[in-house]
């Protein structure tokens, strides 16, 4: 199998800078994601290290960075409740799912991602920043995480209880990635600066607010465990929506990547290095993965270009885990909150938005239940919605003019 696609050595450089900055962004949410599921902390940050690695190595979006996301760990929690007392029996669904993975991209199935109209795209690229800034915002002022938009949004209700310190560190991070001069943010990418100041001023003078902690640490264990008879049906349900979710949520953030970078992905190709992740993510006990957009764009706007980012960001999440644990805890989430903001804002598409008056009213509306759908329900339904959407009105338009 050929791996590396996209490997160019005169990347390096910022191959190492977006590498190293998505690792460090992915272990706050590895941690979180893995406490989500119920099967505990270390899952997320296992299965960012190991599909990470493994779907940049085999996959087809040379700049993609994958990791444990929300659509696929509502799944992984709903399987945990109906495992709950056989937990290996949901390591195995990842396995499984992994295997259908690489299924779908040897018969060539991938290729149907590229039938979803640009407005669901951009409406669900739109979407994603919207959820990503709504989720921070509370960090920022130092109201503490919440996991879903609504429930963020009301939090800010309690602004009289703003932590001053956090809001003052965190738009100190903004100010910086925001008007930082373009020479010196292609030596060292401003994220790394706003990590490194912030850090070192939290940690001097701003010690009164919330921090990434202490760290856990362990190694993997290997898990393989045969489901009984009475569970196979619910291990194919789990494993096939994990596959499909993963799959779709992949090669959406790989639109994205294509995007951003002017370059084209290989469905096919990041099925099967998904599928190849997941795999193993799962005979090791971690979370399934699949491309994640946030850290995927944090990476190419810090220089990652090729596959070498993707395994830089999980030989980084390895060494933060074992070596640089004590200097890591100091990190203030408002930093990391301010990255995220600026982060999202880069996903929103402007560009659409600037161009509104030269799109079709099917185009407009599309993007706009797309986006919604996907800040305020759940992101795979809000594409097939969208797709559904698209072209039942292309049809009936088109149906009116025959007629």
């Amino acid at each position: 199998m050929k791996i590396f696609h996209g490997f160019n050595k005169k990347f390096i450089k910022g191959d190492i800078y977006g590498g190293v900055t998505a690792g460090i962004i992915a272990l706050p949410l590895g941690l979180a994601w893995g406490t989500v599921s119920g099967l505990g902390p270390l899952t997320g940050i296992y299965s960012s290290i190991i599909v990470g690695f493994l779907a940049a190595m085999f996959g087809g979006t040379p700049g993609q960075i994958s990791g444990p996301t929300g659509p696929m760990v509502v799944i992984i929690a709903a399987a945990f409740l109906e495992f709950k007392d056989q937990p290996e029996i949901v390591f195995f669904c990842v396995t499984f799912s992994g295997l259908i993975q690489i299924l779908i991209g040897i018969f060539r199935l991938g290729n149907l991602i590229n039938k979803i109209p640009y407005c669901v795209c951009s409406g669900f690229m739109s979407g994603v920043g919207l959820i990503i800034i709504s989720l921070q915002l509370t960090i920022l002022f130092g109201l503490g995480a919440k996991p879903q938009v609504i429930s963020a949004l009301v939090n800010l209700q309690n602004i009289s209880n703003v932590n001053g310190q956090a809001l003052l560190i965190g738009s100190f991070g903004l100010l910086i990635l925001f008007f930082i001069p373009k020479k010196i943010n292609k030596i060292i990418p401003s994220s790394i600066i706003v990590l490194l100041l912030g850090s070192l001023l939290s940690y001097l003078f701003f010690s009164q607010q919330e921090l990434i902690g202490d760290i856990p640490k362990g190694l993997p264990s290997f898990h393989f465990t045969l489901p009984k008879p009475d569970q196979y049906l619910a291990v194919l349900f789990y494993s096939t929506a994990l596959a499909l979710v993963g799959v779709i949520d992949s090669l959406l953030t790989a639109v994205v990547h294509d995007r951003i970078t002017l370059t084209k992905h290989l469905p096919n190709k990041e099925s099967i290095g998904q599928g190849v992740g997941n795999f193993f993510a799962g005979l090791f006990g971690a979370l399934a993965a699949t491309g994640a957009a946030m850290r995927t764009v944090v990476n190419l706007k810090t220089g990652g270009k090729t596959p070498i980012s993707g395994m830089i960001h999980s030989i980084t999440l390895t060494l933060i885990i074992f070596v640089f644990a004590p200097l890591v805890k100091i990190i203030p989430l408002a930093i990391l909150a301010a990255i995220l903001i600026k982060t999202g804002l880069d996903i929103v598409d402007w560009e659409f938005l600037r161009e509104l008056k030269g799109k079709s009213r099917v185009d407009v509306i599309t993007k706009f239940i797309v986006l919604i759908l996907t800040v305020f329900t759940n992101l795979i339904l809000s594409v097939f919605v969208g797709v559904f959407f698209y072209f039942i009105l292309k049809f009936l338009i088109k149906y009116r003019k025959i007629a």
